[in-house]
């Protein structure tokens, strides 16, 4: 079996995996990454979604090989200790998760969006996020805490 090496959250990691391996199965069953989530195995839910040197991109559309010498970071990278990335406490704070499951995704497509564009508008966050799906809410709180989290890092 290759090997593949990549840094993750900062971190270098290596492993012996399949060809066939997926980036969000080894996240997930090598590195214990269960924060990056399978929602569909067909790429539609946006749940798997992790950056790939520096961009949004869902994990379930690439093999792990493919990620051989990239930056790969996930949603446990982005808290500092127990303080919660500027992003994650605006979901927090605007109640933009019920059950969870989709916001990982969310959270790191968010990120991409504001990075690209750090003040967005309602509607390009509601077109930004046309690749996420959240079975709970409206998304309008979603993108009440996308907006939140853009000014906090605006600062």
């Amino acid at each position: 079996m290759p090997t593949v090496s990549m840094t993750v959250n900062g971190k270098s990691v290596s492993a012996e995996v399949e060809p066939r391996t997926l980036l969000v199965q080894y996240l997930r069953e090598s590195l214990g990454m269960t924060g990056t989530h399978v929602g569909c195995d067909t790429s539609q839910c946006g749940a798997c979604v992790v950056h790939v040197n520096g961009e949004s991109l869902k994990s379930c559309t690439m093999l792990a090989a493919q990620a051989e010498g990239a930056d790969v970071a996930t949603i446990e990278g982005l808290a500092n200790g127990d303080e919660l990335h500027p992003m994650q406490e605006a979901f927090r704070e605007n109640h933009g998760l019920q059950c969870g499951f989709c916001t990982p995704g969310m959270v790191m497509s968010a990120l991409d969006l504001v990075q690209k564009n750090p003040d967005p508008s309602e509607q390009e966050v509601r077109e930004w996020l046309e690749g996420n799906l959240c079975r709970c809410t409206g998304y309008h709180n979603i993108v009440k805490s996308i907006l939140a989290g853009a000014e906090a890092l605006r600062g």
